[in-house]
């Protein structure tokens, strides 16, 4: 696997063929959920397709709090997100800079057989520290520049719902918001009662409520439904 080292900073990178950036071009992009900063070090292509279709996937995991990078088909990283970086640097015995996320990536899959086609999406599952990492590879072609995306999930969920799409999709109170956001970060309902300083019952009735509400039975059911719900802006 040929990976060459993509640094952390927001030049763009031209080649043959490709637009050079003007002045209106952006390489630096903040998402308005979280403010997570993309990296890129993407040239400017004259397509009206693939931006926003490697966008909307992008922003889709950067939602459920997965760390992204994007390889072109030579493998070289062209752009990451934050999540990206923690995870690499947190799963690598060493790097030479904190900007050498394909080194950390190659030390992250060593011994595991991987295969990044052109254009697909690809999952590494990162089960527990010094465990081989699991890789799924989604079908068919996804971005059709044939880029490559390679999305990064730890087993700590980094992120939950967007509280105001909770709060119009179920319309939810403030309190309730608070609980649901709370029960999907794995919290207890009695241990959000004691760090909350509110009753037992108080919790009970707004968890009550929350199942009314979402149309859900248990605790589980709900917790699984605020994590499909992530992936909403």
């Amino acid at each position: 696997m040929n990976l060459v080292s993509g640094q952390n900073d927001t030049r763009s990178i031209a080649r043959p063929g490709m637009i050079p950036p003007g002045p209106g071009s952006r390489t630096m992009t903040a998402f308005a959920r979280g403010g997570a900063p993309r990296n890129t070090l993407r040239p400017t292509t004259a397509s009206k397709y693939v931006r926003p279709c490697l966008d909307s996937i992008t922003g889709m995991l950067e939602r459920i709090g997965c760390g992204w990078l994007v390889l072109s088909e030579s493998k070289r990283v062209l752009e990451w997100n934050s999540a990206a970086e923690t995870i690499l640097t947190a799963c690598a015995d060493s790097l030479d800079s904190p900007g050498d996320l394909s080194a950390a990536l190659r030390s992250l899959i060593a011994g595991v057989p991987a295969h990044f086609a052109a254009g697909s999406l690809s999952w590494i599952v990162i089960r527990s520290a010094g465990d081989r990492p699991v890789i799924m590879n989604e079908e068919g072609v996804v971005t059709p520049d044939g880029s490559i995306i390679v999305a990064l999930l730890d087993r700590q969920p980094r992120t939950g719902p967007n509280p105001e799409t909770l709060r119009k999709m179920f319309g939810l109170t403030g309190a309730e918001t608070h609980l649901a956001l709370r029960l999907a970060s794995g919290d207890a309902p009695l241990e959000i009662a004691e760090r909350s300083r509110l009753s037992r019952t108080t919790i009970r009735t707004q968890l009550a409520s929350l199942f009314a509400k979402t149309e859900t039975r248990r605790q589980a059911e709900l917790v699984a439904l605020l994590g499909r719900i992530s992936v909403l802006p």
